[in-house]
Parts: C-alpha cells; sequence; structure tokens
C-alpha cells in the first residue's frame, strides 16, 4: 500500500500523486487496462494546504438534469458538510481516466485525518 502524507501540501499535489499512484504509473509493469491490487492511503487529509481564495472561491457544480437542477457548491460548504475526506477524493476522482476502470480504482483509496 503506498502512503501520502497530505500535511503542509496543496490540493493539487496530493491528488496528483494519489492518482498517479492509483494509476500505476511508477510500476515498471503499467498498463492502462490493468487495476493494481494494493491501494493507496492519504494521511492528515484535514491538514491539506489551500492557496489563495480558493476555499471561498472554488466551486463545486452539479446538475440533475431537470430544469432549475443546478447545484453550485463551495469549497468551505463542502467541507464544512462533508469533510475534507470528500474534497480530495473528488480532486483524484477528477484526475482518473473516465472509463470503466475509474470506479475500480476509486474503491482502492483509502483517506484518514
Amino acid at each position: 500500500m503506498t502512503t501520502i502524507d497530505a500535511q503542509d501540501k496543496t490540493l493539487g499535489r496530493v491528488a496528483s500523486a494519489a492518482a498517479k499512484a492509483l494509476l500505476n504509473k511508477h510500476s515498471v509493469d503499467f498498463a492502462k487496462n490493468v487495476v493494481r491490487t494494493d491501494g493507496v492511503e492519504v494521511i492528515n487529509a484535514s491538514k491539506v494546504r489551500i492557496s489563495g481564495d480558493k476555499a471561498r472561491d472554488k466551486e463545486y457544480v452539479r446538475y440533475s438534469g431537470y430544469p432549475g437542477g443546478q447545484k453550485i457548491q463551495s469549497y468551505q460548504m463542502l467541507v464544512d458538510r462533508k469533510g475534507h475526506k470528500e474534497a480530495i477524493r473528488k480532486a483524484i476522482l477528477g484526475m482518473l481516466p473516465k472509463n470503466k476502470l475509474q470506479a475500480l480504482r476509486i474503491k482502492l483509496l483509502t483517506i484518514k485525518d
């Protein structure tokens, strides 16, 4: 299991390191179509650093498909509702390839405060 310490690192740096580890890009036997068996653990999630005014200005947008169904949530609102774990998980999920293996890879991710 690969362990990534998020203390005093920016959200994007932690997310890209975790995405590379989940994809097994650092391995000699890398293959795009293979999901590795051991997981990735991110520790100290609550100590991740957000630069500038991103806590207030960064927005997460989702849409239900119905008229008036667009929901916009700031980073601070997301952290207040679901915690730092969800913000890190969303950042990592956005860096993984959008294919059938994405759900299998994200299940290998463990995030701890």
